[in-house]
């Protein structure tokens, strides 16, 4: 029997039924058991993201409940998994990502009217979306995918990763996916990642049944660069390999409406260290808005 911990919203309650069912099969019959943790993230459902401190805070409790012997494996979102990795864990798998891009409930964004308002809990977003139409008003916005679906500003929209709303069978919810090299996505975003103990042999080798060699690869070069700009970076980023294996990144020195930002691409096909790729991007980007 494995014991799988996460989270215990719907998402991600979904995501690791997914997780469990794979393994059962792939690995043929065994048995995984989920165990519910409630996160940080969790406990402080009103208070935004990047006050309560942004990337880790739907991850640590889950960890240390691996960490602590109270579960074999844990499933996360890949886009709240810290740069660094923690002691003792190791990622087993990357799982096959779903679609990475936002995209907007409610409307679409050539027709939001001057000033109105979108709602969103994430800095990269706001950032992102401020420099295409600066004329909107942005709220924060925070719960789960339902909770958030019946937030919608009125004449307004919220945004949400499609991977999310796919998660739980409501694409039809979607008015507009916006373009991942305009609007770039979170490092990560989309994929499952599954850890479990570093020195746990045998869980690591049924976690290869699970691992997606070329999802795995695209998150690990997005890693790397948000890796390069530094564990406490809390500006905003974003950072996506797409299928043709163009790597786009986004990097701001603020979320405010006049600071500096980057978008920068870069062919990976063909290079020798496409990750060296990343670490690049990383410190252009960084010289380019500071």
């Amino acid at each position: 029997m494995i014991r799988l911990a996460t989270r215990s919203s719907a998402q991600a309650r979904t995501q690791s039924e997914v997780i469990a069912k794979a393994i059962t099969t792939l690995s043929g019959g065994e048995q995984v058991e989920l165990v519910f943790v409630e996160t940080l993230g969790d406990q402080k459902a009103d208070v935004p993201l990047h006050v309560i401190g942004g990337q880790g805070v739907f991850v640590k409790e889950v960890q240390n409940a691996v960490l602590n012997g109270g579960a074999d494996i844990a499933v996360h979102s890949a886009k709240d998994l810290p740069s660094l990795s923690t002691p003792g864990l190791v990622v087993g798998a990357w799982c096959e990502r779903r679609d990475a891009r936002d995209a907007l409930v409610g409307s679409r964004l050539d027709d939001l009217a001057v000033g109105a308002t979108v709602a969103t809990g994430s800095v990269r977003r706001t950032k992102q979306l401020s420099t295409i139409r600066p004329d909107l008003q942005f709220v924060d916005l925070r719960g789960n995918i339902h909770t958030r679906l019946q937030k919608i500003p009125d004449g307004g929209a919220i945004v949400m990763a499609v991977a999310a709303l796919q998660v739980l069978g409501l694409t039809d919810q979607i008015a507009e996916i916006l373009d991942p090299k305009v609007v770039v996505p979170m490092i990560g975003q989309g994929c499952v990642a599954v850890e479990c103990r570093a020195n746990d042999r045998s869980t690591k080798d049924l976690l290869k049944l699970v691992d997606h060699l070329q999802t795995r690869r695209a998150v690990e070069i997005e890693r790397m660069f948000l890796a390069e700009l530094g564990a406490g970076c809390n500006l905003p980023v974003g950072a996506y390999v797409d299928e043709g294996d163009e790597l786009t990144t986004f990097l701001a020195a603020g979320a405010e409406v006049d600071a500096r930002w980057v978008i920068l691409r870069q062919t990976l096909s063909g290079e020798p260290d496409p990750y060296q790729c990343a670490v690049d991007l990383a410190r252009k980007s960084r010289e380019s808005v500071s």
